[in-house]
């Protein structure tokens, strides 16, 4: 089958598009801009990207054009399609028609952690021999790619090969707005946490919640759910409505990951009981958490806890999340992707855990729709207060980070050009310090800006 991706160099889209290449379909595909890293990783798959949604793609008669929800009404493309009849569908269906079916689906959903949570347990299924399929919204140092075939793994034992992807609640398509997990339907599904985000498709947090509903409906009775039991929001979507065993996430009544005598200690009970325990490179509550749920779900696939924790002794993390970018002068510049209030504080608590010693200098653009829309303005300066400097960039902003930051005081400093933004930076930081950059953009590439400066002594 010859497919065509509209949007295809978005992290999701862009996955789907490998596995398709992997599977044995032609790809061809499209984006308003296609840009790096994922236009090099799909080119060097040898997948033929074309730049913009212009109408003469039509020309190379696809046999089914795959539409990924940055398309809407009135794109070129997408109207000459519409108009000449042509079959398409969005990318979440065709994943799960094409790739998922035949597989035993772990979905791993929430508004935190997920990228962190699916690369956890995709490399646990590895370490034990599963040899998974995955799909992840962001690339694991342990695989070096962000979506995989599974493979025929010795550790199977007859059970369908397990397919690991994180299952966002984002909406699937201009034509379709339910959120795309609906389509995954999963056997085992983590609900790491919930939220109110994505204020651009949801009016509130209960429209999340019947979100949430519908996934959690599709959970077969043999199937299992793993659910934090303290967040109040998980609580409800489970009493409209559960089929599904619930392994809790709880220190007293399910499985929980606690630090030992030093952070780098992961420690495992299940309903009080001792597990196990190892040593790991991660860091700070929240990423305990995210190791829980991947040991409790890998638990389904008959995965021991010591396994487990054995195989997450080796993970190295995913690139973007608490990132080591570069040490120059005795400054250490940090990558993360935080952009919400909670997992702002929790970046800065799990850095502060881990290494209380030396400053840190907390540098965020709000990027999100979200935080762009000035619905989490009021939560920033809490996020932030840890931090011993904070430096936020305004530009594209419609509301007043400099009022939203005052609660800090002098803490905060606002900036609208990146220059003077590094500038400012740069005569702030000193030996020891520790500075975070927190987007979930590119951020115009301050991360080499800064070390390019403090490298120069600018």
């Amino acid at each position: 089958m010859h497919i065509h991706i509209l949007g295809i160099c978005g992290t999701f889209m862009g996955g789907l598009a490998s596995l398709a290449q992997a599977a044995g379909h032609q790809v061809t595909g499209c984006d308003a801009q296609v840009y790096p890293p994922m236009s090099t990783q799909l080119e060097q798959i040898g997948i033929e990207l074309h730049e913009g949604f212009d109408t003469d793609q039509l020309k190379l008669k696809p046999d089914l054009f795959v539409v990924g929800n940055v398309v809407s009404r009135g794109n070129p493309l997408m109207e000459a399609i519409l108009d000449a009849g042509l079959p398409y569908i969005s990318g979440p269906q065709w994943l799960a028609e094409h790739i998922l079916r035949g597989c035993e689906v772990y979905a791993v959903a929430g508004t935190h952690g997920k990228t962190t949570t699916t690369s956890m347990l995709a490399w646990i299924f590895e370490s034990a021999g599963l040899a998974p399929g995955f799909l992840i919204g962001g690339v694991p140092k342990d695989f070096g790619v962000s979506a995989a075939l599974p493979g025929f793994g010795d550790g199977l034992n007859g059970r369908r090969p397990p397919f690991v992807i994180e299952a966002d609640e984002y909406d699937t398509a201009f034509f379709d707005k339910r959120s795309k997990f609906v389509h995954y339907r999963p056997s085992v599904a983590i609900l790491n946490n919930l939220e109110f985000d994505h204020a651009d498709i949801f009016a509130d947090l209960a429209a999340i919640e019947t979100q949430f509903h519908h996934l959690v409906r599709t959970v077969p009775q043999t199937g299992r759910l793993v659910v934090p039991k303290a967040n109040e929001a998980l609580q409800r979507v489970l009493a409209r409505g559960c089929w599904t065993p619930v392994e809790y996430l709880d220190a007293k009544t399910g499985w929980w990951a606690s630090a030992g005598k030093k952070d780098s200690e992961l420690v495992l009970t299940i309903k009080e009981s001792y597990a196990g325990e190892t040593v790991w490179a991660q860091q700070g509550e929240h990423n305990r958490a995210n190791a829980a749920a991947a040991i409790a779900a890998a638990a389904h696939a008959g995965v021991p806890p010591q396994v487990a924790l054995d195989a997450l002794s080796r993970f190295k993390g995913v690139r973007r999340r608490m990132e080591l970018i570069a040490t120059v002068r005795g400054i250490t510049i940090y990558d993360d992707f935080a952009h919400h209030p909670t997992a702002i504080e929790t970046t800065l608590q799990g850095l502060h855990s881990r290494a209380p010693e030396g400053r840190i200098l907390a540098v965020i653009e709000p990027r999100s729709n979200t935080m762009k829309m000035g619905v989490w303005a009021n939560a920033l300066a809490q996020s932030l207060q840890s931090a011993d400097k904070t430096f936020c960039y305004t530009k594209g902003l419609g509301w007043d980070p400099a009022q939203a930051l005052s609660p800090l005081g002098k803490k905060a400093s606002c900036f609208a050009e990146l220059d003077v933004l590094v500038q400012a930076i740069c005569s702030e930081a000193q030996a020891g310090d520790r500075i975070v950059v927190m987007s979930n953009g590119g951020f115009g590439g301050v991360h080499g800006m800064l070390a390019k400066a403090l490298e120069s002594g600018v």
